[in-house]
């Protein structure tokens, strides 16, 4: 199970490739060579990196769901819309599409930020934009967690 953590500043290059930071590989453990697959947020700006192993968790979950609900088919259809395969190649980068560069923003400064089983990518701005809003984080984290185990 991975618990992939930390945020890392990038940078995109000329052909939409980023290096995927080292401090990000050695906490795949070797995962990466299967590949991943790349998608928009559900609700933020920013682009989600999931492993190949997490993608095939979550998509088998999203498969479970009933095709005869309107709702769950427009969920599915606007959550598999975009998903694209991705390899590092020899160099270690990704070469993210230009469709989903576009809808989180990307320019040049990216950040990688590592969020358990999958890894966030966004613009810098928008990264820093998403940090100052205006939360309550004290009572956001007491509503979330609220009734969960301490694990001892």
């Amino acid at each position: 199970m991975l618990n992939l953590l930390g945020e890392y500043p990038g940078t995109l290059d000329a052909k939409s490739r980023a290096l995927l930071p080292a401090a990000l590989k050695k906490q795949l453990g070797g995962t990466e060579s299967k590949g991943f697959v790349v998608n928009r947020d559900v609700f933020s700006e920013c682009l989600v990196l999931y492993p190949m192993d997490e993608w095939n968790r979550t998509s088998a979950e999203v498969r479970r769901l009933n095709r005869f609900d309107p709702e769950n088919v427009e969920f599915i259809r606007r959550f598999l819309n975009g998903a694209t395969p991705v390899e590092l190649d020899a160099s270690g980068r990704l070469l993210l599409p230009k469709t989903l560069m576009s809808y989180a923003n990307l320019g040049k400064d990216i950040v990688f930020t590592g969020m358990g089983d999958r890894i966030e990518i966004w613009s810098e701005e928008g990264h820093k934009r998403a940090l100052s809003g205006n939360v309550d984080f004290k009572s956001l984290a007491a509503k979330v967690m609220a009734g969960k185990p301490n694990d001892a």
